[in-house]
């Protein structure tokens, strides 16, 4: 590789470490290329698959103030730049693990902070954003619907009191 073509490749990997939330790296070794192609298919629109040398990674990384990478840029690796929601990524790579073992999740950085594979995983198991912003709106409605009966019933238990008390002085004044 030509020292030019080096600094376009190293510009372009800082470029996508820059615009991205997060970052995975995973090592491909023995996948093929369709399956490779079945992987991007699987990460969805957004995020984007790429092959890139170690030590134009460790570079650009660095330049784009990346850290916590080093140790993982060893062998044949490949980075996952996802630029959306980073579960629904995280879940495609899982579940492209599981189906094709010979792809090995080795970690990688979410909005500069190192993730190591199992932290990926627990990342992967959580449910999308949309799920979790329903739960929430969920819980929210329940607790003001509670909250509603409560005073909702506050003025029906004074008018029994009232009505109890109306009721006893009838029976003591008879």
């Amino acid at each position: 590789m030509a020292r030019a073509d080096k600094a376009t490749a190293v510009a372009e990997l800082k470029n996508e470490f820059e615009g991205s939330a997060a970052a995975v790296l995973t090592e491909y070794r023995g996948l093929t290329v369709a399956q490779l192609k079945q992987l991007r298919v699987a990460l969805g629109e957004n995020a984007k698959f790429a092959v890139a040398k170690n030590t134009l990674t460790k570079i650009a990384a660095s330049e784009a103030g990346v850290t916590g990478l080093d140790d993982l840029l060893i062998g044949p690796t490949a980075v996952a730049f996802v630029k959306g929601d980073v579960v629904e990524a995280a879940k495609g790579l899982r579940d492209f693990a599981k189906a094709n073992p010979l792809l090995v999740i080795k970690g990688g950085v979410l909005e500069g902070k190192a993730l190591d594979a199992a932290e990926i995983t627990k990342l992967a198991d959580l449910e999308s954003r949309e799920v979790l912003l329903a739960k929430l709106a969920g819980a929210l409605k329940a607790k003001q619907s509670a909250a509603a009966a409560m005073f909702a019933a506050l003025p029906t238990q004074m008018a029994q009191l009232a009505e109890a008390l109306r009721a006893k002085r009838d029976e003591a004044g008879e």
